[in-house]
This record gives structure tokens, C-alpha cells and sequence, in this order.
């Protein structure tokens, strides 16, 4: 496994990482036996950067990835996230970043992970009734007693990046990126970069669909979440299938599976670019790795990019209420 250095940080990670909440959370059913099989047979390969955050599970997740790294802590990047914030029922119930939360949230990350340091520390979001210098702020601070390593944000605003730079340096900004999540290519993009800042990409099969595995949104289970998302409704699905089927031809022409194509598609976009495809299954996670030592050629690239161009998925990425919390 190649690795990457998020940005100008120094903070080395596995070139493809392993994003764990659907083994908790969102996805529908959950076999925690299953998560660990996949987390360790994940170091097996090399896949040192795991990806978490106290809202998965409402901390379920955390307490999996805990379990699943004992005797391994050494070989591992480990991130999580705080800040969405959730009832105990599960509704979310808003966003906090002030100064205080930020502490009490890291000591139970903490205690939930069984660990005495968190890697990587993201803000989950933005939050808009407390400044950015203040949330940060209080980032440093658990940076200076030993409690987190590095920080990162998720999802923020351009002039968002800029000012919680300049508080503390930020190690890598996490936010949506596949070939149908280009949104960071218009502005994102060209400030992480100015400054120094490691990009890793979430849902860079966009949410499973890019993978070719459904066919209907009954492909999906009851409960999953992504019954939810515009994307995945209506003539949206139909628009989307369509969309798919070009990266679907490609994969057949190379013998590769589609979701192979699109991670190597991400992972070309720039060496400072690390995406975090989750599953919850084995043998999805090893089709995942494969993708991290695919080339592909500027003729694959330039194909790919007239099949799929930035815009062209059909529907927001999220329902409205949570895009109204991105790129603050």
C-alpha cells in the first residue's frame, strides 16, 4: 500500500483509507463481527487510515473501532470527528463548537476509542454561532496537552479554511469527493492546496451507487438512509443509472469492477487526495484496495470526465436541511 502525506502536515497516512460509519449507522443492518473481520483484514492490506466520528452509532462506532484496533494502536492513523450532535433517539439536534463541548467531546471520544490520543481531530461541521477562532482554539489546546495530534475540519467554507489556518495549522480539510461530488474542484480545491492542507475524500463511491450495485432503490435496505437522499429517488435514480452505465462499460473494457474505476479516478486528481471508501463486507474492501495501484491513462481520464463531468449527477447531494450546514 502507497502512502500520502496529508498536505505540508508531515501526517503520512495509507494512500486509500477505510471510512467506518456505515458498520454502525445509516446503512442499514450491522454485524459488528463482520466491522472488526473488515478493519483488521483492512491492516492486513495496509490500509492504516481508519475513519470515525462520535456521531456514528451515537458513539457505537467509536466503541467499534476501539474494540478493533487493541494490539494494533501502533499501526494506525486514527481519526473521528465532533460536533453534529445527536439526541439519544438518534434525531440530530444541531451543531456546537464552542470551546468547551469541543474538550468534553474529545475526552469521550477518547474513552470510547480506549485510547490516550486521536490522530486526526475534525470539526464534524461548522458551527455557525460560534467563531471559527474559538473552535480551533480549543482544537490547539488538546494538541498542546497530547490528547490529539493533528486537526481538520469537514465540509467548511473557503474563507472558513483560511481562518481556522491561521488560528492552527490544519492538517487535511474531509468533505464529499467523487465523480458525482466535484463541488471542491470550483474553490476548495485551489485553497487547501495554497495552504498546505491534505484532502480526504468522503463517499468517493458516492454513497455506493457509483459501485453499480443498484439497480432500483429497492436494492436498499428498509432503514437505510440513503432512501433519503435526493440522489437516490425518483427520476434522479434513473438520471443517475444513466450516468453510471458509461463507468460501467469502462470497467467491463479493463475486466475491473466499477467501483475500482472510480476510486482510481479520485486518487488521480492529485497526489494529496486520500479517499476513504467504507463497507461493511470483506470482499468489497479488497476490490477497494486493487484500485490503489491502478493507472489510469489521460485517455481513461479524459473518457471518464466526458461520461461523468462535474455537474452532472441529477439531485443535492444531501436533503436540505443538512446542505444548509455544508460549506459554511
Amino acid at each position: 500500500m502507497k502512502k500520502r502525506e496529508l498536505g505540508r502536515s508531515r501526517l503520512t497516512v495509507s494512500c486509500l483509507g477505510l471510512g467506518c460509519m456505515g458498520m454502525s449507522d445509516f446503512y442499514g443492518s450491522r454485524d459488528d463481527n463482520e466491522s472488526i473481520e473488515v478493519i483488521h483484514r483492512a491492516l492486513d492490506l495496509g490500509v492504516t487510515f481508519l475513519d470515525t466520528a462520535d456521531i456514528y452509532g451515537n458513539g457505537r462506532n467509536e466503541e467499534l473501532v476501539g474494540r478493533a484496533i487493541q494490539g494494533h494502536r501502533r499501526e494506525v492513523v486514527l481519526a473521528t470527528k465532533f460536533g453534529n450532535v445527536r439526541a439519544e433517539d438518534g434525531r440530530f439536534i444541531g451543531v456546537n463548537g464552542k470551546p468547551e463541548y469541543v474538550r468534553e467531546a474529545c475526552e469521550a471520544s477518547l474513552r470510547r476509542l480506549g485510547v490516550e490520543t486521536i490522530d486526526l481531530y475534525y470539526q464534524h461541521r461548522v458551527d455557525p454561532d460560534t467563531p471559527i477562532e474559538e473552535t480551533v482554539g480549543a482544537m490547539a489546546r488538546l494538541v498542546r496537552e497530547g490528547k490529539v495530534r493533528y486537526l481538520g475540519l469537514s465540509e467548511a467554507g473557503a474563507r472558513t479554511i483560511r481562518r481556522a489556518h491561521a488560528t492552527h495549522p490544519i492538517a487535511a480539510l474531509q468533505s464529499e469527493y467523487s465523480l458525482w461530488s466535484r463541488d471542491p474542484e470550483d474553490e476548495i480545491f485551489s485553497t487547501v492546496r495554497e495552504l498546505g492542507i491534505g484532502f480526504v475524500a468522503y463517499s468517493p463511491l458516492g454513497r455506493g451507487f457509483l459501485t453499480g450495485r443498484f439497480k432500483t432503490p429497492e436494492d436498499l435496505e428498509a432503514g437505510d438512509w440513503r432512501r433519503n437522499s435526493p440522489r437516490f429517488q425518483g427520476e434522479n435514480f434513473q438520471r443517475n443509472l444513466q450516468l453510471v452505465s458509461e463507468i460501467e462499460a469502462i470497467a467491463r473494457e479493463k475486466k475491473l469492477k466499477p467501483s475500482q474505476i472510480a476510486l482510481a479516478w479520485v486518487l488521480a486528481q492529485g497526489p494529496d487526495i486520500v479517499p476513504i471508501p467504507g463497507t461493511k463486507h470483506v470482499r468489497f474492501l479488497e476490490e477497494n484496495v486493487m484500485a490503489a495501484s491502478l493507472p489510469l491513462s489521460e485517455q481513461d481520464l479524459a473518457r471518464i470526465d466526458r461520461a461523468f463531468p462535474h455537474g452532472a449527477a441529477a439531485g443535492e447531494r444531501y436533503p436540505e436541511a443538512a446542505m444548509r450546514a455544508v460549506g459554511r
